[in-house]
């Protein structure tokens, strides 16, 4: 007997002693007068039992037959089994077009045992954040080192950016570790997908922002450290970037990589995919389902994105200030290009120009907002990083034959050498050693 009918046995037989009229005991237990009056009738026959529902302990109506019952608890516990219980039930209804409920696969899987996926921690508080308005308006960035393949794979880092009013996922990039390109990369594709944003939200990542302790002389004159090559694009393609001060800030992010920890990963599985390459193709069905299923309507429908300037990839570029050597040949650590004759066959040695590494490999100099030589890469793939900076007269090809490093052998014998030994007292006929003589000294009395 439930809690609910465990007073109806004492207001029965009050009634039935006589003791309270039927409407009064009716009015206490919040039913008819009829049906108070056959809770009597059973009363009688049965006693407290004729008090209990009729279908109490029966199976429901729409229970399953066992047969398909059984076949839903092999896909749970098989080939589901690496999934957790919301994603293994969009499997079997989207795969193998099972109608089933999360809560029934969730009964299932723990009743055969199988363990949640993810441990569920007692929620902690936060102040919540207002999404912004417009779609474009902030974009999320970051970037997630994780066994994406599987653990006896190698790493990989998935760099990532979701927009801020809709939660929906923009652009995925696979690299081996984050990085400059990766970044770049991320960029452009959202840039042809769906436009430049407002603004950015990330970390404070040594490739994003500058956070060394490092000041130039002209840096301290201007008050200011000059910019990373993605800030310095940033700043050409007029987009803002906030940095966040805690992973809390932007949780948002921070939340994805949980779900594609979990999902991508078991989806990656599934497929059979275990390298980058055939992942960065399976990224774009991938993307779209999240966003069918997780996305969020803005609060206003018109888009903030703006379109990319046609040079966008001359932007996403590692930029170096060169001067040209004699042999109009512009030089980078590892790279030079020859420049063409100038105007007249003249020569442009001495001039200072600025040689650009781009996104796609290609190396191009610059002088005066316009290009003057271009040249592909060799190296495929090509992974764009800022090389590091040479002296003055490394960048003019003059490096000189190379000095060979001191070993210990040639530095003892250095100092072994015989040398003159020069004494720290002068010599006898030294003008500081003779007696000073008076000038009075020398005059006849």
């Amino acid at each position: 007997m439930s809690r609910k009918e465990a007073g109806r046995p004492g207001l029965v037989q009050a009634a039935l002693d006589g003791k309270i009229t039927n409407r009064e005991g009716a009015l206490a237990l919040g039913l008819g007068v009829r049906q108070f009056r056959r809770l009597k009738v059973k009363f009688r026959a049965k006693g407290c039992e004729g008090l209990i529902h009729g279908l109490r302990g029966a199976a429901s109506p729409r229970r399953w037959e066992q047969g398909l019952r059984d076949r839903v608890r092999d896909l749970a516990l098989g080939v589901y089994a690496n999934l957790n219980d919301s994603h293994a039930t969009e499997k079997i209804r989207e795969v193998d077009k099972l109608i089933v409920g999360r809560e029934t696969v969730r009964k299932l899987r723990r009743d055969a045992g199988l363990a949640p996926k993810r441990s569920r921690r007692p929620p902690q508080h936060r102040q919540r954040r207002a999404r912004r308005e417009q779609r474009g308006s902030l974009v999320l960035i970051d970037g997630s080192d994780h066994d994406w393949f599987g653990p006896d794979r190698p790493r990989a880092c998935l760099v990532g950016a979701i927009d801020d009013a809709t939660s929906e996922i923009l652009s995925l990039v696979f690299r081996p570790h984050e990085d400059l390109h990766g970044y770049f990369e991320l960029l452009r594709r959202m840039a042809v997908t769906c436009g430049l944003p407002v603004q950015f939200y990330g970390d404070r990542f040594g490739v994003l922002v500058r956070n060394d302790a490092h000041w130039s002389l002209e840096e301290e004159l201007r008050g200011k450290q000059n910019p990373t090559e993605f800030g310095r694009a940033l700043r050409e393609l007029n987009i803002g970037f906030i940095e966040a001060q805690s992973p809390e800030a932007k949780g948002r992010i921070e939340r994805l990589w949980n779900t594609l920890q979990d999902r991508l990963v078991a989806e990656l599985a599934l497929a059979g995919i275990t390298d980058p390459e055939a992942a960065e193709a399976f990224l774009p069905s991938f993307i779209k389902d999240h966003n069918r299923r997780f996305a969020k309507p803005p609060s206003q429908a018109a888009s903030a994105f703006q379109k990319p300037p046609k040079d966008l990839l001359e932007i996403l570029a590692c930029r170096y200030e060169r001067v040209v050597a004699r042999d109009n040949t512009v030089n980078l650590p590892g790279r030079w290009i020859q420049l063409p004759k100038g105007t007249g066959g003249r020569s442009w040695q001495g001039r200072k120009v600025e040689a650009r590494e781009l996104l796609d490999g290609r190396l191009i100099v610059r002088l005066e907002g316009r290009v003057i030589a271009s040249q592909n890469t060799n190296t495929v793939p090509f992974t764009l990083a800022p090389r590091a900076q040479k002296s003055r007269r490394q960048q003019l090809g003059n490096d000189g034959p190379a000095k060979p490093r001191p070993t210990s052998d040639t530095i003892s014998e250095r100092t072994t050498k015989s040398k003159p030994v020069r004494s720290s007292k002068p010599a006898p006929e030294h003008p500081w050693r003779r007696r000073a003589i008076s000038p009075m000294a020398t005059q006849t009395p």
